[in-house]
């Protein structure tokens, strides 16, 4: 079963202690809460496992965004053209996290521009009644990953902290999940989307909950059974919208 997730603050800073751990890059840990940021770099001093760990305040998403656009932390800032960091409303109820930017992404800088991207906006249209800008979109990883495979765990390391800190600064009411490896990421379990899929689970300690679904990707491919269940999972998102936190 998957793991609940520790509450925002915590979350954010064991996603820092990851990066500590790394042993290829230096990193910069985020940790945070709400409408408040935190990012290391010269300014205030904090001792964390054994190492210094140097503190600033970010008031906000354009703030992370800035650093993120910027970051050099793993390999794959050396072949991206453009970093994707996200995009929509920044006080969202719903928040669409996918895989990693494909070739059309890393070209335009947005996620989910492509075919899948059409089918995204129209599920979210006739299912849960919101057009694309009334949502915000993330992605995992914010570079693509050359031929568009499965990140790297170094990767998602250094990338973690962005996509925590967009989470707990939009703080949206429902998680949706695209496909299996956001889904595994999101949830710290090795199951896969087919299970995971059809189901509400508890995402931190404010009430928010993630939905998984099958990525779009899989529904061009899959056809009409993949698409279908697509939608259910999409109505989950809608009805856990409107659901009491």
């Amino acid at each position: 079963m998957p793991r609940r997730l520790p509450p925002a603050g915590g979350r954010l800073l064991l996603a820092a202690q990851v990066l500590w751990r790394s042993r290829a890059h230096k990193v910069t840990p985020f940790v945070g809460r709400g409408n408040v940021a935190t990012v290391a770099t010269p300014g205030h001093k904090r001792r964390d496992q054994g190492r210094t760990v140097r503190w600033v305040t970010v008031p906000g998403l354009a703030d992370v965004e800035r650093i993120a656009l910027s970051c050099t932390l793993c390999p794959l800032a050396t072949g991206r053209t453009t970093v994707v960091f996200g995009e929509g409303n920044p006080h969202a109820a719903l928040m669409v996290v996918g895989e990693g930017p494909g070739r059309d992404e890393d070209l335009q800088g947005r996620p989910f521009v492509g075919r899948s991207g059409q089918l995204l906006d129209r599920l979210l249209l006739e299912e849960v009644d919101l057009e694309r800008s009334e949502v915000y979109i993330a992605n995992v990883v914010k570079c693509r990953p050359p031929g568009n495979r499965d990140p790297l765990p170094d990767e998602i390391a250094a990338c973690r902290p962005y996509l925590d800190q967009q989470v707990s600064l939009i703080a949206p009411r429902v998680v949706l999940t695209l496909g299996k490896f956001a889904t595994q990421v999101l949830l710290d379990t090795t199951e896969g989307i087919t299970r995971l899929r059809g189901k509400t689970y508890p995402y931190g300690p404010d009430g928010t909950v993630l939905v998984p679904t099958f990525h779009p990707a899989a529904g061009l491919r899959g056809g009409g059974e993949v698409v279908a269940a697509m939608r259910a999972d999409f109505v989950r998102a809608r009805q856990a919208l409107g659901a009491p936190r």
